[in-house]
């Protein structure tokens, strides 16, 4: 579902309100006025190119993200008119508004989905000292048309019951049959296993990955069913012995004010894959700066600010994820309690380009 948040133009029409609205629905209200003429309206919406506002298309839909607008407007004065939904539904929307969107700057969870927006042709390059110099070349793209803005691992946890020190420390110990009908996952076409797909598609190739992929499923505890929590859950519960959750999870679960999730977490242990070889595979939330953005250089302010030391302590104390910024210092206790870790370096780009290939997998193997 779509949410608009504070969405006027701050103009008026006659007794009509000029609203967010995409180019049809301005025609439609168009044909309302009979009394004011064609172009005597377009002059009233293009001067809102103008104004300092910043109209943004938002998938991250983080109670936390709150902080960051309401702080970006008052250091800049500029206004932002914030639309949520779902990935999916946004990257249409902007297609089908074409040149005549309001849209300044998209944002989403996960780079292949970041890639996939890209490919569709929606963002433009952005030419910035601050973003280049902010965000390490492995979060970014060389074209400059979306950058991460921050970081979130993909671990697994393991049931202290059934699990000892030391007896799974890889991804590639999930498809090791001495773990059959041990391991819970949420689908295998879930962007999050899809993107885990493509690194290791990127490290060994597809043949392996594919045999990863096809061992996996034979050691399923269940269907794939639920989210990340709801894995952590199953082993908390003893449905199975290991699960794949992104790191922020886990995080929250800690920190959370419920007696079940405290409870769930003390019988878990967090394990970092892979940190004697390639390491943890990483993934992004970012964005970037739309084609046809009206408001362009308040979207590039945007996007700097988000690389800014404030935006990026809200980011890892609000939400739990890592700064995409190397040098800021994360303080988190609950991030901290999970230990330290070795990430994989493999660029962003090829958890996009390998995507198709990886639903290919997927599909084949059965990870409905």
């Amino acid at each position: 579902m779509i949410r608009n948040y504070t969405f006027p133009l701050q103009a008026r029409v006659g007794n009509l309100p000029i609203d967010f609205m995409t180019f049809t629905e301005f025609q439609l209200r168009l044909r309302t006025l009979c009394a004011v003429s064609f172009s005597a309206l377009i002059a009233v919406y293009g001067a809102h190119a103008q104004d300092k506002v910043l109209n943004l298309y938002s998938a991250r839909h983080y109670s936390t993200d709150e902080a960051l607008y309401t702080n970006f407007t008052k250091a800049t004065g500029i206004k932002i008119n914030r639309l949520e939904g779902g990935e999916d539904q946004l990257l249409q929307r902007i297609k089908s508004e074409g040149a005549n969107s309001p849209a300044d700057v998209f944002l989403t969870v996960d780079a292949g989905r970041l890639w996939l927006a890209d490919q569709e042709g929606v963002f433009a390059p952005v030419q910035s000292k601050v973003l280049n110099e902010r965000i390490p070349a492995a979060y970014r793209l060389a074209s400059n048309t979306w950058y991460g803005l921050s970081s979130r691992a993909r671990v697994m946890v393991v049931d202290k019951l059934k699990v000892k020190p030391g007896e799974i420390t890889s991804y590639e110990d999930l498809a090791d049959p001495k773990w059959k009908g041990q391991v819970c996952t949420r689908s295998g076409s879930h962007v999050y296993m899809l993107s885990l797909i493509s690194s290791i598609i990127e490290h060994a190739g597809a043949e392996k990955a594919e045999a990863w992929a096809k061992g996996v499923v034979a050691n399923l505890a269940r269907q794939p069913k639920g989210g990340d929590t709801d894995q952590v859950k199953a082993v908390a519960a003893g449905e199975c012995a290991v699960a794949l959750s992104n790191s922020y999870y886990l995080a929250r679960m800690i920190k959370s004010d419920k007696a079940d999730d405290r409870t769930a977490m003390e019988r878990v242990r967090v394990v970092w894959p892979n940190t004697n070889g390639r390491g943890v595979h990483m993934n992004v939330s970012g964005g970037g700066v739309l084609k046809y953005a009206p408001n362009r250089d308040n979207a590039i302010k945007f996007m700097e600010y988000l690389v800014s030391d404030e935006a990026q302590g809200y980011f890892a104390n609000g939400n739990n994820e890592w700064p995409i910024v190397p040098s800021l210092k994360v303080k988190n206790a609950a991030l901290e309690s999970m230990g330290t870790f070795k990430p994989d370096p493999i660029n962003m780009i090829a958890l996009g380009k390998n995507q198709r290939l990886a639903q290919e997998i997927v599909n084949r193997v059965g990870w409905k």
